[in-house]
């Protein structure tokens, strides 16, 4: 079996059809991972006896002729920041080295009642705090496009194991892009859905009101698979909709004629990449021959998103990361005589360089007579942001711009640059901001043969459209 090749459909299919074996379809991907993991770095954790447990699970019921559940026998790879029961989840940091969760997440779980196989946990930026993955607590995650460059982040792991085919499928999770911007740099599909469509319950908190949980795929009928399954309300997370989920395979087929795209004008200015800016044009040229009509619109508080993200981000990281103080879990330092000592150094040991960053930067924001200076100032910003796409979705069923302003850059390029490094995240935080859904699908390459990503944010809760027009996209490109 060429597992190059396969898709979730393709996967389910086969299995479903009795045609491929789910133990010998894992025993296989462990077998590659073994040859090719090594030079990528992006698993943190195999789960291989639970993997070939599952799988021998789904063989019995094929082999009664039982029905077998949607999902059944498609191995794929979850980011270490969402928590399994009875497995090691890090969130990529020290501080969780030995953590091993008491439950489940939830958006996991469905994935794995639907039949999914999990075969392991995947590298990420420290509690999914950077735009590289270089800020994991283990190792850097290193492009399979080319190793001698970074996958983006946070969620580079699960980027880079669908990029390199050591898993059919991931879930990673976006607070400012992390879906996106792996996806674009690694030539993979990435869907961030909106705030509320997927519970996040189980998810390893960063930013508790931007993080999304949401799938990374080789094609874009495979992330509207994944969505519907992983998609819905759930009690035990307040902030998941009592929204309708849709059949989201069933509408990607249609046609994007008589559709409103909007281009907005302030995501093609300073620091687009020439190559980066043709690509998009001509996708979007090409949604025009679908019959999409192209309409030129404006985000004007666009040059604000970056600050009010890194405020509102960074506040809520200081917030959450409060919980790892060496008491309930996780490192404890040794040889500690204080409890206030205990504090400090397994917080000082725990953490890395970025988490202490931001979580310093938050805690300042947050601090008697600065709050209302910067976090009351960038959530009114948010506000501000938000009205920019309820303005601009008046207009327009969509919006087409670029994934990042540039291909993926060196390891190592931009670790003593946080400033040039957060600029990475420029055409993404927006949607994460406001909650809106997004996805980054491949959009050809640049002269060095390093992928390009093509984005498209959505009204809220209308991923429908999002996948539609992405979909179309991926139809109408050159070998779609």
């Amino acid at each position: 079996m060429n597992l190059n090749d396969l898709t979730i459909e393709s996967t389910r299919t086969a299995v479903a059809e009795r045609v491929m074996n789910p133990v010998a379809l894992v025993e296989e991907f462990y077998k590659k991972i073994e040859a090719d993991d090594p030079q990528v770095g992006a698993y943190l954790t195999l789960l291989k006896d639970r993997a070939l447990a599952k799988a021998h699970d789904v063989q019995a019921l094929a082999d009664k002729g039982d029905a077998l559940p949607p999902l059944a026998g498609v191995p794929i790879a979850i980011k270490d920041v969402m928590v399994m029961k009875g497995v090691r989840s890090t969130a990529g940091s020290k501080i969780l080295d030995n953590f091993v969760s008491p439950y489940d997440c939830t958006a996991v779980k469905r994935l794995e009642d639907a039949g999914a196989i999990v075969l392991g946990k995947t590298n990420c930026d420290e509690f999914a705090m950077g735009s590289s993955n270089e800020n994991s607590g283990y190792w850097p995650v290193k492009n399979p496009r080319d190793l001698t460059r970074v996958p983006g982040g946070s969620s580079g792991g699960s980027a880079a194991v669908v990029a390199a085919n050591t898993a059919v499928a991931a879930l990673g999770s976006d607070t400012g892009g992390s879906v996106r911007q792996p996806a674009a740099y690694c030539g993979v599909v990435g869907l961030v859905p909106t705030y509320g469509r997927v519970s996040r319950y189980g998810l390893i908190a960063f930013a508790s009101s931007l993080d999304h949980i949401g799938p990374l795929t080789k094609t874009v009928k495979d992330a509207a698979i994944l969505l519907k399954h992983i998609a819905g309300r759930d009690p035990l997370d307040s902030t998941s909709a009592e929204v309708p989920v849709p059949n989201y395979e069933q509408v990607i087929g249609e046609p994007v004629r008589g559709l409103k795209l909007g281009v907005p004008k302030e995501y093609f200015g300073e620091g687009l990449d020439p190559e980066v800016r043709a690509a998009v044009e001509s996708a979007i040229q090409a949604l025009a021959k679908d019959g999409a009509e192209i309409v030129e619109i404006s985000l004007p508080h666009t040059e604000y998103a970056i600050p009010c993200y890194y405020i509102v981000a960074t506040a809520e990281a200081s917030a959450n990361l409060a919980r790892f103080d060496g008491v309930r879990y996780g490192y404890r330092a040794p040889g500690v005589k204080t409890l206030s000592e205990m504090y400090r150094v397994t917080r000082d040991k725990g953490f890395g360089a970025e988490v202490k960053r931001r979580i310093m930067l938050g805690t300042y924001a947050l601090s008697a007579g600065y709050y209302d200076a910067y976090y009351l100032k960038a959530q009114q910003v948010r506000t501000l942001l938000t009205n920019d796409f309820v303005e601009a979705y008046k207009k327009v069923d969509a919006i087409v711009c670029p994934t990042a302003p540039t291909v993926a850059f060196k390891l190592g390029e931009k670790t003593d640059d946080p400033v040039a490094m957060y600029l990475n995240d420029i055409y993404t935080v927006t949607a994460d901001l406001v909650g809106i859904p997004g996805i980054s699908v491949p959009c050809g390459n640049n002269k060095e043969g390093l992928p390009i990503g093509l984005q498209i944010l959505g009204k809220h809760f209308d991923e429908s459209t999002v996948l539609r027009v992405a979909h179309a996209w991926e139809h109408s490109r050159p070998g779609g």
